[in-house]
């Protein structure tokens, strides 16, 4: 379990780093940097971009690999259910757009994370192993 919130924990750290509302990410960034009124990609701007897409990449092709495509269906429709139900009983309201992304945000960030421990979870649940296909 300890391993699932160590996951997802990198996972909040990518989906934040990349985008988030309070204007302090790699988006923001770009937008006043590189798409401003100067042109200017510096080092510390590029290392962040290609540590920010290795860390999408791993986790977009774990959960791929691990949920496929139908899963993947299911984990967007399960998360979304619960973003619903919030807004359908009251504790989450639609009117405020930041803390909505936020909520929005944090759950991409379970369904990575999801993605990235479902052959663990599956494992110890049906006590089957993935393998990954191997070339010679």
């Amino acid at each position: 379990m300890a391993q699932f919130f160590f996951r997802f924990g990198f996972a909040l750290v990518l989906v934040y780093a990349s985008y988030n509302p309070s204007g302090y990410s790699l988006y923001h960034w770009a937008k006043e940097t590189v798409f401003g009124d100067a042109f200017a990609i510096t080092p510390p701007f590029a290392m962040s971009a290609i540590v920010l897409m290795i860390g999408w990449t791993i986790y977009i092709r774990a959960t791929l690999r691990s949920l496929g495509a139908f899963g993947l269906s299911l984990a967007f429709a399960f998360f979304a259910i619960i973003i619903w139900w919030l807004v359908d009983i009251g504790l989450l309201g639609i009117d405020s757009v930041s803390i909505f992304t936020y909520i929005v945000l944090f759950l991409l960030a379970a369904i990575l994370a999801t993605g990235m421990s479902w052959s663990h979870i599956r494992r110890r649940m049906s006590g089957q192993s993935d393998v990954d296909d191997l070339e010679d």
